[in-house]
């Protein structure tokens, strides 16, 4: 099967990223609909793993920010992903930061980007997820929650319980992102008393809602790569006490040592793709070595080949997620990563 993405990335790569996203995303729907996709690209032999109770097709997951609106659902899903994560969703709609937003490093395999939550709301994706054939035919759909930009931090939870309820009974899981560095002081809820309280009010949200729908929906949790050791450490304390089933390390950094040199390298935002490989890696094996097996870990963070993947998974990841990556290699990534996992 030939891989036409080496042909296609110039010429990608001359256009405005965000431009670039889109038009990609609208081609693949295209492509989908004509029943090309699966034809197209090579699908990975099945490997189901199971976690928090979901089987999961193979390893190889979608990681949320590409497909914040849950608009190209069928399309991603025909690429061989094991599941999807949609998101960052928000309670309300919202345009996000002003553009440009998105930048790329090239000699760095590397993206910033500042998005800011900029999707249509909840409400509008969960009738997206509901109307996907991908969804209705049993694949896994993750929703990825967050604050609304112009909710006062002291006030976050009332914005997670909200958005979770509205996911709730179309979500395989839920994702809580609280490390995303473009929602001003969205990280501060990584700290002990604002990350207790708000797992404490998610932790009765979603015991009122197991009651409503006959069913306790996995609930994982999405942190920084710039964590250090004691806040790991604490952090694992915390979803363990309040019931977090799973973990996902990590989300973009804000970290610009290995870029500051090259265009774009000191723009503001989250720093993915290459440069974030090691720490997240890093935060991986830290998480393993506080939560043992007791909570599984899913690796996501500069994961370029199969070899990375096998890297997350060496450091105590259970599942892999990509992004930037498939916007350096194209869809033949995921693939290669399954296969590299493959038991």
């Amino acid at each position: 099967m030939i891989d036409s993405y080496p042909l296609l990335r110039p010429w990608l790569f001359s256009l405005d990223p965000e431009r670039a996203h889109n038009l990609t995303l609208s081609n693949l729907d295209r492509a989908e609909r004509w029943g090309l996709l699966r034809r197209l690209v090579q699908q990975p032999t099945p490997d189901p793993r199971t976690l928090c109770g979901i089987t999961f097709p193979n390893p190889v997951g979608l990681a949320a920010g590409l497909d914040k609106d849950g608009k190209h659902i069928d399309a991603l899903g025909a690429l061989g992903f094991g599941f999807l994560e949609i998101g960052t969703v928000t309670p309300k709609p919202q345009p996000g930061n002003p553009k440009p937003r998105m930048f790329r490093l090239p000699a760095a395999q590397a993206i910033i980007n500042r998005m800011g939550f900029n999707n249509d709301g909840v409400d509008a994706c969960v009738k997206r997820v509901r109307n996907s054939a991908y969804w209705q035919n049993g694949g896994i759909v993750g929703l990825n929650i967050g604050k609304n930009a112009s909710t006062p931090i002291e006030n976050a939870a009332s914005d997670y319980v909200t958005a979770m309820e509205a996911v709730y009974e179309v979500a395989s899981y839920i994702t809580v992102n609280i490390s995303s560095p473009n929602t001003q002081n969205l990280r501060a809820l990584q700290g002990e008393e604002m990350l207790r309280s708000l797992l404490g009010s998610l932790h009765l949200a979603r015991a009122a809602l197991s009651d409503q729908y006959g069913v306790c929906k996995p609930l994982f949790l999405k942190i920084a790569p710039d964590l250090d050791e004691n806040d790991i450490k604490l952090i694992a304390e915390l979803i363990m006490e309040f019931g977090i089933d799973a973990i996902i390390a990590t989300n973009t950094t804000i970290a610009r040592d290995t870029v500051q040199d090259l265009e774009f390298g000191q723009e503001a935002g989250g720093l993915s793709g290459a440069p974030v490989r090691l720490a997240s890696t890093r935060v991986v094996h830290s998480l393993k070595e506080n939560l043992g097996d007791s909570i599984p870990i899913i690796g996501v963070g500069g994961i370029l080949s199969g070899k990375d993947a096998q890297e997350k998974v060496a450091a105590g990841a259970s599942l892999v997620q990509l992004y930037s990556g498939l916007i350096y290699k194209g869809p033949a990534l995921i693939n290669e990563c399954a296969t590299a996992l493959r038991n």
